[in-house]
């Protein structure tokens, strides 16, 4: 089966190509397709040809999109369109996975925990919007077209490779580089005392496979670990783990407009579509990021 690959270059779209073998978006001189040129993507669809989808591309950091949301909104949405588009174009009959977010929830209260697949979706920041958007276009090319859709809501996601822009990973570059005499101990945060859902990556594409395999037409299912665990809590892990120890001094440029306090998610429907569950424990997730670091830095 050829399944083509967007994003494939992404954090996430290396883990894929791990697991699954796949073929990926290039133009004729082998550079990345843009997904917002849609005579580029139906080009690249033509020459692949695939049996199913993974559909990763996206402008996914939540910053960026407050600073050029029409940039996210193309991404994430016209992208995601020209690739419907140049699907139908070229005759597929197959199955494409959209990865969306949890992000697309929004503010929910911490009385409706943990996160169900029913809960409205209330975008609170460009970056769900566009990908609230996006999953409705999946959702409705799903009941109209001759191929079927399968749409995912990953909550928080980390493993080694990941870009410092997220926090996890930030933390553990930092940590890493006070460790390695980098850099002087204070560790700079944002508001630490929020708690997230936080899977493996590993665990999260293995939960892609099966659902491209497995899960239903037109369906959304949450990717998470049903865990909340504060960003604080984690930090002080990262710190124990690497044997450092530092001050934490929250920065004000670092802390997020429009910031939930509490968030996890469930993942009953994903486990009861495909047997599912997070298998990768949470300390060696920790372990195997500062390792990364450490190979990086040191």
């Amino acid at each position: 089966m050829r399944i083509l690959l967007t994003g494939a270059n992404g954090f996430v779209g290396t883990y894929v190509q791990q697991q699954i073998a796949c073929d990926h978006f290039q133009d004729g001189h082998g550079a990345s397709i843009d997904l917002r040129n849609a005579e580029q993507v139906a080009q690249g669809v033509a020459a692949i040809a695939p049996d199913a989808v993974i559909h990763l591309a996206a402008q996914s950091f939540v910053p960026e999109s407050f600073k050029n949301p029409l940039h996210t909104y193309e991404v994430n949405f016209l992208g995601t369109l020209n690739l419907l588009a140049a699907l139908k174009e070229n005759g597929f009959r197959g199955r494409m996975l959209y990865v969306g977010s949890s992000d697309t929830y929004g503010l929910v209260d911490p009385t409706s925990l943990p996160v169900v697949e029913d809960a409205p979706l209330r975008p609170r920041n460009p970056y769900a919007v566009s990908k609230v958007a996006a999953e409705a276009l999946c959702y409705q090319w799903s009941q109209t077209e001759p191929f079927e859709v399968v749409m995912v809501r990953p909550f928080n996601h980390i493993g080694p490779g990941q870009s410092e822009r997220f926090v996890i990973s930030d933390f553990a570059h930092q940590v890493m580089e006070i460790k390695g005499g980098l850099r002087p101990p204070p560790i700079r945060v944002g508001d630490i005392d929020v708690t997230r859902d936080f899977t493996d990556v590993r665990d999260v594409v293995r939960a892609y496979a099966l659902l491209l395999e497995r899960g239903g037409n037109g369906e959304a299912y949450n990717v998470c670990s049903r865990q909340e665990r504060s960003v604080r809590s984690i930090l002080e892990a990262l710190l124990r783990l690497a044997d450092v120890e530092a001050e934490i001094v929250q920065d004000a440029d670092r802390v997020r407009q429009s910031e939930q306090r509490r968030v996890f998610g469930s993942f009953a429907k994903l486990h009861d579509a495909t047997g599912w569950q997070p298998e990768i424990p949470f300390e060696q997730s920790l372990k195997d990021i500062l390792t990364d670091w450490e190979k990086k830095l040191l």
